[in-house]
């Protein structure tokens, strides 16, 4: 039996192989022992299980032996060791069969206690004192967190390990001031350094800090430790190659990924600096590299915010291989709270992280963002942080490391920081007390311009729409509608070289009101936020007696009794079933379920029992896709039942969270009537029953079944107490339940209007990144916003990958991120409840990944890196328009959807740091243009952010050349998604072109002369006839071979192919014809990208050098100077200077050798 599994390699080889059963088809029949001898041959050789061709004495088709060759020189590189070996065939659920064995692990901690030591001996009352490191460990013990922890040995940084990235006049000049007491020479040594101070212990407590970093990395990508934290200081992120900064002095966190790209081999590490100043060290090092994505999130109010540098605003994305991989996210206000972090977070952090797939996470975790903190005078509350945390630790492996930086009012920063380590530790997010303040417009204004520089180089962020300078100046067009690009430089210059700095009396001070209101309000928050968290963490409702509903008429069913025994005999597999708290099963009453349902529905169903089969596929059959058994009523209310249970548990705090493997599913069910499986809405019951019973205002249903919830939908779309999330296949209206309801602007009705999201996927296909991008745009903010005192799940897998009737491609690893993700709302009271799906290995494993991040389990992370590197399929287009369809609906209704407006079109130019806004020049809004460095200003003393001094310059971005291109795209090479052809420089059937012979105009959309197709068309150079390819009825092929005029110009991609040649053909004498086209086709002329000067004849000579007389197979290699009627004998004839450049498909190489690349796409 052949495999349901289909690969990517398989699906291109059965398509190369029906292309040739299509042509022998239309080929006349072979004589009965030829035909014999080939079904022998297909017999007995390697393709015995497929159809043999009987096609006649005609050739291979010229696809397959394309598909040979390229076999064959695969095979060879690989037995000659210079190609990757092949990847084997593995089920689509290996992820999640790999996470089986997959437990949590240990959360490392890393401190020391004599890094109290370090103090400024001239000014006691300097902020970066040692109570931020003791108040922090007495809190964390506090919270009994510090014995939960893996505690690590601290240890120092070896010199080689500094000198990685420092000078070494760097660390002898720190490594001098060891246990020197002299305190005036000591703080003369500082004053050279901005915001530094020198103890006799820095530079043995900077070792130690940068030690103690490296260690942690090391036990986590060990394996030793699943996360971890380092309470450290000094901090180290201002530090740069060459000098102290900041009261930093080694790069903790620099050396640390320094070192994991050099001793563990590395390619991909993401740092997160959120503390409030931006660490311009860490980003000078990585600036170049494209192994580190570094994205800061600063206070920098235009450039007058320390550290005063331009390089430090969103404009400075990276340099050279790194171009697009530095982030910086500069809000430009004070007051910024957790509105502001949080979209900056689920906008473009989290997106671009799961683009990027980092093998490693690394925070810089300053603290004094936090509210109380006189240095950044921000409003980010310390229960914030564990939320920003969150959604990251399912990435990378679990690999997250969060290392200890600024943070100045040492109650907000011991809190945040204990905060935490509990997060790491694998504690509920505790919910925010304060009402969540919507992102301001400065947050707007800094989160679009980022998007805007970084979009051409991130597929994710592509889901605003752009604008012209044209609509920009119409009249319709409003503020709300575009967004205009601002770069403001309010800082002044760069320092004097031999700048003294102020070294006493530096600590920022807020009035003495404004201090005693912040710490009135710390105490509230800290007294309010609640910690406390059932032992229990997941409760797993079950019985055996649902296997009894079933279909009488029709074994086939796909609603059938195996689904739940598969999910719950996989829970027993994986040893799930021992870690949670089986609840008893019992019937919902009739009370209880008449809470969502009439009573005359009720009464209807529970008559079932006694009824004939007959009877019962009678009245079956008047309803939507129901069937009914004589035990549905008992199975339905048990099922309902169950899902009661689990929320009792969950809200009487004897568990944290629930798993309902329970059937008949419900979400269809409408409160008078069965529909699409379902008898009772077992998720509407159960949110009723929470309202009722616990008296909850706020409940939020997340909906993720393939199929529109519109039984779910009805039933609360007038309710404001539960927000209704449904993300479903919709198809306009085609795909089941069909009709109106599922669409996106169906948003509620009365005191309901706007707790109703329709999120409908109109386009097949739909898979991680969708679903994913779908939460971080939608379903976050909303539900953030909404702060539900309980989710529900309204758990159908049927948009999992396999899926009978779902059509998509979601994958369980993906569903055990989502439900991660919703588990930092309500205080990680999250019921997830089984719907529909009926592929029983999809739901088995979908579930069970949603059961084990419940446990706190690592899950593999989804793979998104393949995907990225493609073109953007159907599926990814459309659910992009869908998401900005749903944005533009729901803003009205919740505020944080505040991100949906235009972007002025970017232009990818050769200088993209120095030029991203010339392309629309009107749209700019520049303050200050004579200041040094600004935009328009006189930046030509300044040097590169990568450099060692401070730089508001942008540093020059040149065009990819063709090398980089491909070195961009080797995955993509290797796994044959794209693939590179070399076109010969010369042809000896050149000297059949007669160029001044050339029509006046080429029709590109000329119709095949034989058979009127109009797909595929290519046209004869000697004779302007035009013929289908050879993938239609080959009529241009047939014409070459009878005619012998072998060279054919394509009306798809303008591309010369010469059939005696069997290659491509790149010369300069087929200009006129490739121009011709190109101005029918694209209404301009074609650039001329040849070296040699173009002539006004179009003639040129024919040359063919060593190279490709070799490529010839043996075809006349004397005919150097076969030039066309016309061509002069002294042009320039050397062709090793020609770059390729023939259609828009074309490109050169740095060695003068030319391509084709052409992308092949499998939607």
């Amino acid at each position: 039996m052949s495999s349901p599994i289909v690969t990517r390699r398989g699906a291109q080889q059965a398509k190369i192989q029906t292309r040739a059963m299509v042509k022998s088809k239309s080929a006349s029949a072979s004589s009965s022992s030829t035909a014999t001898a080939a079904a022998t041959n297909a017999t007995s050789g390697p393709n015995a299980n497929g159809s043999a061709s009987s096609c006649g004495p005609r050739k291979t088709s010229p696809a397959l032996q394309e598909a040979k060759r390229r076999a064959r020189n695969m095979l060879k590189s690989q037995s000659n060791g210079q190609g990757s070996q092949l990847e084997p065939i593995i089920d689509i659920f290996q992820n999640a069969v790999n996470a089986k064995n997959m437990h949590r692990g240990a959360t490392a901690l890393i401190y020391d206690e004599s890094m109290s030591e370090h103090c400024c001996l001239w000014d006691v009352t300097h902020q970066e004192r040692p109570e931020r490191f003791t108040r922090t460990m007495e809190r964390c013990r506090e919270l009994n967190l510090v014995d939960r922890c893996l505690q690590l040995k601290s240890r120092l940084a070896t010199k080689d390990e500094i000198l990685k990235l420092h000078s070494l006049e760097h660390y002898e000049r720190l490594e001098q001031t060891s246990g020197v007491r002299n305190e005036e020479a000591m703080e003369e040594l500082s004053s050279h350094y901005d915001a530094i101070y020198i103890h006799p212990s820095t530079f043995r407590l900077s070792l130690l800090a940068s030690g103690s970093t490296i260690e942690l990395i090391d036990q986590l990508l060990l394996g030793k430790a699943q996360n971890g934290m380092a309470i450290i200081r000094p901090p180290g992120h201002h530090a740069m190659k060459s000098e102290f900064n900041g009261y930093c002095y080694f790069n903790n966190v620099a050396l640390a990924a320094q070192h994991a790209l050099e001793a563990h081999r590395l390619q991909r590490i993401l740092i997160i600096d959120y503390d409030v100043h931006h660490g311009q060290g860490t980003q000078r090092f990585f600036y170049n590299d494209s192994r580190v994505l570094y994205f800061s999130i600063h206070r920098y109010e235009h450039g007058s915010f320390w550290p005063n540098l331009q390089e430090s605003d969103y404009h400075a994305i990276g340099s050279g291989p790194g171009t697009g991989y530095n982030f910086n996210v500069p809000l430009n206000a004070k007051g910024m709270g957790n509105g502001d972090y949080l979209a900056i977070f689920q906008q473009l952090l989290l997106p671009v992280a799961m683009e990027y797939q980092p093998e490693l996470i690394i925070v810089s975790a300053g603290y004094d963002a936090a509210l109380g903190c006189p240095e950044g005078e921000m409003e980010v509350t310390p229960a914030c942080y564990p939320h920003l945390l969150n959604p990251l630790l399912h990435l990378a492996n679990c690999r997250v490391a969060v290392v200890l930086e600024g943070g100045y009012c040492v109650e907000s920063l011991s809190e945040g920081a204990a905060l935490t380590l509990r997060a790491l530790l694998g504690d509920p997010c505790p919910p925010l007390v304060e009402r969540l303040e919507l992102p301001s417009m400065e947050l707007r204004e800094a989160v679009l311009n980022c998007i805007y520089v970084h979009r051409p180089y991130w597929r994710c962020l592509q889901l605003q729409q752009t604008y012209t300078a044209a609509e920009l100046e119409s009249e319709s067009a409003t503020t709300a509608q575009l967004h205009r690009v601002k770069r403001i430089w309010l800082g002044g210059p760069p320092p004097e070289p031999d700048q003294r700095y102020p070294t006493r009396g530096t600590s920022a001070q807020l009035p003495e009101d404004v201090v005693a209101r912040n710490a009135a309000r710390l105490s509230v928050l800290r007294a309010e936020t609640q910690l406390s968290v059932p032992a229990i963490r997941v409760c797993y409702a079950y019985d055996a007696q649902m296997l009894q509903h079933f279909n009488l008429h029709d074994a086939t069913h796909p609603e059938q009794p195996m689904r739940i025994r598969q999910i719950h005999q996989m829970h027993d597999d994986y040893q799930l079933l021992g870690r949670m708290h089986q609840l008893p099963a019992r019937a919902a009453t009739t009370d209880e379920v008449c809470l969502a349902h009439t009573r005359a529905h009720v009464n209807s169903v529970r008559r079932l029992l006694g009824r004939s089969v007959e009877e019962l596929q009678q009245m079956g059959s008047g309803y939507n896709s129901v069937y009914l058994h004589p035990r549905t009523f008992e199975c339905a209310t048990l099922a309902s039942g169950s899902v009661l249970q689990a929320v009792d548990s969950v809200l009487r705090g004897q568990s944290r969270s629930g798993i309902c493997n329970v059937r008949p599913p419900g979400h269809h069910a409408e409160p008078d009537q069965p529909h699409g499986f379902c008898i009772f809405n077992n998720i509407a019951i159960a949110a009723q029953y929470a309202i009722r019973e616990f008296g909850l205002e706020r409940i939020l249903i997340v909906d993720w079944d393939v199929h529109h919830g519109n039984g779910t939908q009805h039933i609360f779309e007038s309710n404001p107490k539960v927000l209704y999330m449904s993300i479903h296949r919709y198809e306009h209206g085609a795909f089941f339940p069909k009709g109106p309801a599922g669409n996106y602007d169906m948003v509620g009705k009365n005191a309901g209007r706007g707790f109703n999201v329709n999120i409908p996927w109109n386009k097949k296909g739909m898979g991680d990144l969708e679903y994913a991008l779908a939460f971080q745009q939608l379903i976050l903010p909303i539900a953030y916003e909404f702060n539900p005192q309980l989710v529900l799940v309204s758990a159908g897998f049927d948009a999992a990958i396999g899926d009978p009737l779902g059509g998509c491609k979601v994958t369980p690893e993906g569903y055990g991120l989502f439900t991660h993700w919703l588990s930092a709302l309500a205080g990680g009271r999250i019921i997830v409840c089984l719907e529909g799906g009926y592929n029983v290995n999809s739901i088995s494993y979908a579930m069970t990944m949603c059961t084990k991040t419940l446990l706190g389990d690592p899950v593999p992370t989804p793979q998104f890196l393949p995907a990225a590197q493609r073109s953007a399929t159907v599926a990814f287009q459309s659910c992009v328009e869908t998401l900005q369809l749903c944005v533009e609906q729901q803003h009205q209704y919740w505020k944080s959807l505040v991100f949906g407006c235009k972007l002025p079109q970017c232009v990818l130019g050769e200088n993209n740091n120095e030029d991203f806004l010339a392309a629309t020049m009107s749209q700019l809004s520049i303050s200050n243009d004579n200041a040094l460095g600004a935009v328009g200003g006189d930046g030509s003393q300044q040097p590169d952010p990568g450099q060692d001094r401070p730089s508001g310059s942008k540093p020059k971005v040149k065009v990819k050349t063709l090398t980089e291109f491909m070195a961009e795209h080797k995955e993509a090479l290797e796994q044959q998604e794209m693939f590179a052809i070399y076109p010969l420089k010369s042809c000896p059937h050149l000297s059949q072109l007669r160029p001044e012979q050339a029509p006046k105009s080429i029709n590109t959309s000329g119709a095949c002369g034989d058979c009127g197709s109009t797909v595929e068309n290519w046209m004869c150079l000697i004779c302007q006839s035009i013929g289908c390819g050879r993938y239609i009825n080959e009529h241009m092929e047939q014409h070459c071979r009878r005619a012998q005029h072998p060279l054919v110009l394509s009306f798809s991609d303008l591309s010369v192919w010469c059939y005696e040649c069997n290659n491509y053909i790149d010369h300069p004498l087929l200009y006129v014809y490739q121009n011709l086209a190109h101005v029918d086709k694209f209404k301009e002329p074609m650039p001329w990208t040849h070296s040699c000067q173009q002539r006004t004849d179009g003639c040129y000579p024919i040359h063919l050098d060593a190279v490709d007389s070799n490529r010839q197979n043996n075809n006349n290699s004397n005919n150097h100077d076969h030039g066309g009627s016309g061509c002069s004998s002294n042009a320039n004839t050397n062709n090793d200077d020609d770059d390729a450049g023939s259609g828009s498909g074309s490109g050169s190489g740095s060695d003068g050798v030319s391509y084709y690349i052409q992308l092949e796409r499998n939607n």
